[in-house]
């Protein structure tokens, strides 16, 4: 029996009230097959998607591919030094024209040579000429719309979706000092599929509440959940944050406690004694230190699985240092320490939410950042709701 009906729909309201009075979102909208169909349809259709950063391509012709809602994605910096998003599906017959990442002069179609430009263009078709009717120029890789906000290219599935950076307005602020799109980092390694559901992942990296507690010992003491705080955000918002005040000035997750890499420029004495943690949902979520940003891209694969990118960010010459390699497994040792306890974690909440015992449980305090998450998924599942019940059915989105 399908779970998608008005009553469904009608419950998630009691998710989006104050963070004390609110109740989790059902356990189905993280462990069901045909709610993750509908999610889809719902989010990733329609919303901006992360799938990279711009330095991944520094040369024309440098490329990379992934896929977004089941669709394969070419991203390529063309002849002009201009960044196109492209279907990868040859439009002969249907075969990936890319994969991976590299260089190149043109992508051509492995099974029967048809070649395409950097930009998309068919420029060669082989044994074509006969064909009636047969025009290059209608023949060209669909282009995806795209946008690029502080060096995290965005790709959207919808030509209709609004523009994402004015949709980004109310976290502009909290971000401006850290200068993400002047960062720099190692490329990350390939994409690693992990057993739950792209919302746990999201909401893990985004709570408050268990800092002081899972994490409980000296590579996190310093960063209390007594300390947490949630911002409202407008409500048409792309994304949200978090802030969490340290114990000391430019803490970091190492053994020393304490940035060993430069220090952002630009911060203010406030911003040198607080975390940031900042989401654009339903694909980035930025763990933002005063010497590092941890970024986590994430790409649903099922209900119970998605695949995640992680990666790093610091100034440019942090990576000139002689003790850079040292610096770094310093951090990383910390990071994996930390971060092993929080996939533990995830797994455990993704079998429970398959429990037929799995609650609608209520909030602390310290977890506003997950109302605020269920404000934006809500709104977006009631508006593709009524698409689905027709014209006549009178729009209920929750927020304006």
């Amino acid at each position: 029996m399908t779970i998608l009906n008005d009553q469904f729909f009608d419950s998630l309201a009691s998710s989006t009230l104050d963070t004390l009075e609110a109740e989790t979102l059902p356990a189905a909208c993280y462990s069901d097959e045909e709610f993750h169909e509908f999610e889809k349809a719902a989010l990733f259709e329609h919303e901006w998607l992360c799938v990279g950063r711009a330095e991944w391509l520094e040369e024309p012709g440098d490329f990379f591919t992934v896929t977004r809602a089941d669709e394969p994605i070419i991203v390529s910096k063309t002849r002009d030094g201009s960044i196109k998003a492209l279907s990868a599906v040859c439009q002969h017959r249907a075969m990936l024209v890319a994969e991976g990442h590299g260089n190149a002069r043109a992508f051509v179609c492995p099974y029967h040579h048809w070649t395409y430009d950097l930009d998309g263009t068919l420029v060669g078709a082989p044994a074509m000429s006969r064909t009636c009717n047969f025009d290059k120029k209608s023949a060209a890789l669909p282009e995806i719309r795209h946008e690029i906000w502080h060096g995290f290219i965005f790709i959207n599935l919808d030509a209709e979706a609004a523009p994402l950076a004015p949709r980004l307005a109310g976290v502009e602020d909290v971000v401006a000092n850290y200068a993400f799109e002047n960062l720099r980092g190692p490329r990350p390694e390939e994409p690693t599929i992990f057993p739950w559901n792209w919302k746990v992942m999201l909401e893990n990296n985004n709570d408050g509440y268990h800092a002081s507690r899972l994490h409980a010992g000296p590579l996190h003491d310093f960063i209390p959940s007594g300390l947490a705080s949630f911002p409202e955000v407008p409500a048409d918002s792309a994304g949200y944050y978090r802030l969490n005040g340290t114990l000391h000035k430019n803490a970091a997750f190492n053994a020393t406690q304490k940035a060993v890499f430069p220090v952002f420029p630009k911060l203010t004495e406030e911003e040198q004694n607080r975390l940031l943690f900042v989401n654009l949902p339903p694909s980035l979520s930025l763990v933002v230190l005063n010497d590092t940003v941890l970024y986590l891209i994430m790409d649903p694969r099922t209900a119970g699985s998605h695949a995640l990118t992680i990666g790093t960010l610091m100034v440019p010459e942090a990576m000139d240092d002689p003790l850079y390699e040292l610096k770094m497994k310093m951090n990383d040792t910390a990071v994996e320490e930390i971060v092993g306890q929080d996939f533990h974690v995830d797994e455990l909440v993704q079998q429970g939410l398959r429990s037929r015992f799995a609650p609608r449980g209520r909030y602390s305090w310290q977890e506003g950042a997950q109302r605020l998450l269920n404000v934006w998924l809500v709104d977006r599942y009631r508006a593709e709701w009524d698409r689905r019940r027709g014209p006549s059915a009178p729009i209920t989105r929750l927020h304006a």
